[in-house]
């Protein structure tokens, strides 16, 4: 990556090393992702000051858990029907919770996490129980109905991935975010940058007025170096925190770009899959100026460093330029097809301590019944992990990314599920036992059958499911076993 300062854009605070500064043809206006009015910040305002400090999010909440991360707030995101997640969080400062509903259309997990709260708040007592839920749905679906005729405040939007919408700004801001700030970062990429002028000399004035070059936003060229990138063949990007700052949107970045392109969340900019013919790396970070790489001179292809809501809208903005497409978060009717005909019983291929391996190997090992999935992926591809666990007790299952990625020179993604992996390649999914499961209020179906069911069809290609007995130790077992 070159220091030049051509090699600089910035504007509205943030700047990005690597790309050049070429402007856009006349006539090509840059693509400016919506961004809410104050009345958004005002109503937010309001809800919080009824008090509820504790929020808890269900929904899609990668957005919401950056800024959180970022910020240091108090936010559970709880986007999974995990039973250890969902009891942990029904257990903890109830008194003191409003739960955010951010969904465009009610989803079976989503409507099962409403249901146990409304069950939780009443159990404890709590009066006026309809305040203690916030709604944000598009106009028109089944939570708008819910929401009003419990009274809780609504908020409608139209259905969206941005992190500077409503999804994601209305349980941040309840959780403390300045969203007012945020928003005001963000639109001060409204305003171009002007034209960077030669140093050192005065030019003298042409004789006649030619017109300006467009100047380049930030968000623009990352967008465009990153299209290029992808035609030059180099498909995969990996995102990962400088350690300055900005935390958390190597996972918001992926569900951005959908499946335009293999997104990468790394731990840090040394972590393997932080380079390679097909890897664009990139880090991001809240200094002005290239940050200094930690693990001796990690040289990242991009470094994006700047505030958290100039970040939020030129990653927007880059993904509108590179053509990208966020996938989709519901969960639909096959997972109620699954949960009515009930996951098949199966048998392992083998056990090994505390981990059973299903799927199609012949193995007789765990470590070989791995290495034989990912030997199934052709150069360029990708092994997506997918884990059915709880992100918050279970949260040393995020190590086996960095861990399979030291054996393989493929692409690794960790997800928690259920998520939609991008890519060609193969997918390891990690399920674990269930001590203590929770039914889901006025539903013939448990979390812990909720969360089976949504294992039960990881998608293309080959697959193995590797199911802990015993979560801790399993989790334990499966990194010595890959050597992280």
């Amino acid at each position: 990556m070159s220091d030049l300062l051509d090699d600089v854009v910035a504007a509205a605070g943030l700047t990005v090393f690597g790309v050049a500064a070429t402007a856009r043809p006349v006539g090509a206006p840059a693509p400016f992702p919506f961004l809410p009015g104050p009345e958004l910040t005002d109503r937010i305002a309001a809800v919080r000051a009824r008090g509820l400090d504790r929020v808890v999010l269900c929904g899609p909440g990668a957005g919401a858990a950056a800024i959180a991360a970022t910020l240091g707030l108090d936010l559970t995101v709880l986007d999974t029907a995990d039973p250890h997640r969902v009891r942990a969080a029904l257990a903890d400062r109830l008194e003191r919770t409003v739960v955010v509903l951010a969904v465009p259309e009610p989803t079976v997990v989503a409507d099962a996490h409403r249901r146990a709260f409304l069950q939780a708040f009443e159990d404890a007592g709590l009066h006026d129980v309809g305040r203690r839920f916030v709604v944000v749905t598009a106009p028109g679906s089944g939570f708008e109905t819910v929401a009003r005729e419990m009274g809780a405040p609504l908020f409608l939007a139209a259905p969206t991935a941005s992190a500077l919408s409503a999804y994601t700004l209305v349980p941040a801001g309840l959780a403390g975010a300045d969203t007012a700030a945020l928003l005001a970062e963000a639109a001060a990429f409204q305003t171009p940058p002007p034209p960077r002028a030669a140093a050192g000399f005065a030019a003298p004035a042409p004789r006649q007025a030619e017109p300006a070059a467009e100047p380049v936003l930030p968000g623009v060229a990352l967008g465009e170096t990153i299209a290029a990138a992808v035609r030059d063949g180099r498909d995969k990007l990996a995102v990962a925190p400088d350690g300055t700052g900005i935390d958390g949107l190597g996972p918001w970045i992926e569900r951005l770009f959908g499946d335009a392109l293999v997104t990468v969340a790394l731990e840090n900019p040394s972590s393997w899959g932080h380079e390679g013919p097909d890897v664009l790396g990139v880090t991001v970070g809240g200094v002005l100026g290239r940050a200094i790489m930690p693990g001796g001179g990690i040289n990242p292809d991009l470094s994006v460093n700047g505030p958290l809501g100039a970040h939020l809208f030129a990653w927007e903005q880059a993904a509108i330029v590179a053509g990208a497409a966020p996938r989709p978060t519901g969960d639909g009717d096959a997972l109620l097809h699954r949960l009515d005909s009930g996951v098949p019983a199966e048998t392992p291929a083998l056990v090994e301590g505390a981990i059973e391996v299903y799927g199609e190997t012949t193995a007789t090992t765990l470590i070989a019944a791995i290495d034989g999935l990912t030997h199934t992926v052709p150069p360029g591809g990708r092994v997506a992990i997918e884990a059915h666990l709880d992100p918050g007790g279970d949260a040393a299952a995020a190590g086996v990314r960095d861990a399979l990625g030291g054996r393989v020179a493929r692409a690794v993604t960790f997800g928690w599920g259920p998520r939609n992996a991008s890519g060609t390649g193969a997918t390891l999914l990690i399920t674990g036992a269930v001590t203590n499961d929770v039914r889901v209020p006025g539903r013939p179906y448990t979390f812990g059958e909720l969360q089976a069911a949504s294992a039960a069809a990881p998608g293309d290609g080959p697959w193995l499911r590797l199911h802990l007995t015993d979560r801790a130790t399993g989790i334990e077992q499966l990194l010595a076993a890959l050597g992280g």
